[in-house]
């Protein structure tokens, strides 16, 4: 690695490349042009660097970037690629960039500094329809192999794994038709996001009105206020965006003194850890963990192995999990 004065930042700028390109460079990574790789050890000559630490202290790292952990879906799928890439032999190092913390851009400019050998990105920047992938887009560039879980951009020439939210929704709509609910109404966090998106399009293609849908947050406090006013419009049936903001809708539920599912049926995403031990356990759909996980690390591994990417999206199958917060509609 470089000497504690040097920042790769400077040197990037020096030759008009990436950080991520510097750090290969340093590093003795593949996938720089060698003309690429001259100019790079040219401008660490000319600004007086050196570079130290042979043994490659870090060598074999997997950075995993996840949003924050407050959500219990995030910590599953991080507990879940520890297991595959520990029986990998690979070992990880977990980047959480959550809401007034630090942002992915700023962690793969910490991590370029890093022996990093690639890097798994769930439900990022890349599934945010109004943010900027530049980073990816340079790291892609500068021969870093990346994959995606839950998010998605046709501009990034990555391999991106997720599971289907139109199959989530039918499966969802479908239950609770099957009741006999007709006013089922959608609680959704921020449609900036490439899910949210996807479920609300699905949504409507069933059928089902645009005002029957409510964007709020994906929390406890956003699955409440959605809740609020799908109650209000006379819905008997709430599919949810998230297993939180379920959790959120029954609150409001029972803030009006009514009961899930006599009154009011719910249904959930993600089918979290707990989720079979709520009052009432909860009806929700589950995602494919362990499936995503070990699709995006065989890629990842293939990829740094050599191997030419393939940029395609691959969608998984989701699970009903039917439980006790769905039941027959009931007139209000």
């Amino acid at each position: 690695m470089l000497t504690p004065r040097v920042k790769l930042a400077d040197v990037a700028k020096v030759v008009g490349v990436s950080t991520a390109t510097v750090s290969r460079v340093v590093n003795g990574k593949p996938g720089v042009a060698e003309a690429t790789r001259t100019a790079v050890l040219a401008g660490l000559e000319t600004l007086g660097y050196r570079i130290d630490d042979p043994q490659g202290t870090h060598e074999g790292l997997i950075a995993v970037m996840v949003p924050e952990l407050g959500n219990p879906t995030f910590g599953s799928f991080a507990n879940e690629l520890v297991i595959q890439l520990a029986a990998a032999d690979r070992r990880m190092v977990l980047c959480t960039s959550g809401p007034g913390g630090t942002s992915e851009d700023q962690y793969l400019d910490l991590l370029a500094g890093v022996a990093v050998d690639g890097l798994i990105s769930v439900s990022g920047t890349a599934a945010d329809t109004l943010g900027t992938n530049d980073h990816y887009q340079r790291l892609l560039a500068g021969g870093m192999p990346t994959v995606f879980i839950n998010a998605y951009d046709a501009t990034i020439p990555g391999a991106f794994f997720n599971t289907s939210d139109a199959e989530a929704i039918s499966q969802s709509v479908g239950h609770l038709r099957r009741y006999g609910h007709t006013r089922i109404g959608l609680a959704l966090g921020q449609q900036r996001y490439l899910p949210a998106q996807r479920k609300a399009e699905a949504f409507l293609a069933l059928g089902l009105p645009a005002e029957s849908i409510v964007s709020t947050i994906f929390s406890i406090e956003g699955g409440q206020a959605a809740a609020s006013r799908l109650l209000d419009a006379g819905h008997t049936a709430i599919v949810c965006g998230s297993d939180v903001m379920a959790l959120g809708a029954i609150r409001e539920v029972r803030s009006r003194g009514l009961e899930v599912p006599d009154d009011i049926s719910i249904v959930g995403y993600d089918d979290s850890a707990l989720m079979p031990f709520t009052s009432p356990a909860l009806t929700t759909v589950r995602q494919p963990i362990a499936a995503l996980c070990q699709a995006a690390v065989e890629a990842l591994l293939s990829a740094m192995a050599g191997a030419p990417a393939d940029p395609a999206e691959i969608l998984f199958h989701p699970d009903l999990i039917i439980r006790r917060s769905t039941g027959p509609v009931h007139d209000r």
